[in-house]
């Protein structure tokens, strides 16, 4: 292959490259998990068992999140992860958060039944890495008027993540 031949496949492939690079330069650096959507088709005893599983090699614990895409305080709850990042960094440093679905398509009657009585949406359970329940939260308490209150949710996060193991 003579020199010239060399010198035109480069330039190809740099060609072929330089959009996919400039479009991975424009994506955000912000790389907190995208937030899932409460989803009636999916199953919760296995997404429970990957959150187990999860949780026992990353000493986290397990956040049950249970509501529906019908119920504003939910999608509320959600926005003010986003909005509140060091919030929403705190949960995600110490918590596997698993949405299970309540709506008229599928209220996960079965699997809600070991759990203690709800009485409204959004509805919170921490469990341990092995799964078991540790505290049932009404997420009314964590509100102040019409929005969650920063300080409450942070407080409840802090009072129910894991200890640091010492080494």
């Amino acid at each position: 292959m003579n020199r010239r031949h060399v010198i035109t496949m480069v330039v190809v492939l740099v060609l072929a490259v330089a959009p996919a690079l400039a479009q991975a330069q424009e994506k955000p650096t912000d790389q907190r998990p995208q937030r899932e959507k409460f989803d009636p088709t999916r199953d919760p005893v296995k997404d429970l068992a990957s959150a187990v599983a999860l949780a026992s090699k990353s000493d986290q614990r397990i956040l049950l999140d249970v509501g529906g895409e019908w119920c504003p305080w939910c999608r509320k709850l959600d926005k003010f992860f986003d909005d509140n990042k060091d919030v929403g960094e705190f949960l995600h440093k110490n918590f596997i958060v698993v949405k299970i679905n309540f709506s008229q398509e599928n209220q996960n009657a079965k699997f809600l039944s070991q759990y203690p009585t709800i009485k409204g949406y959004p509805h919170m359970f921490v469990l341990d890495a092995d799964g078991k329940l540790l505290h049932s939260q009404n997420t009314g308490d964590l509100e102040n008027g019409d929005h969650h209150d920063h300080d409450k949710v942070l407080a409840f996060l802090k009072k129910w993540a894991p200890t640091p193991r010492r080494s």
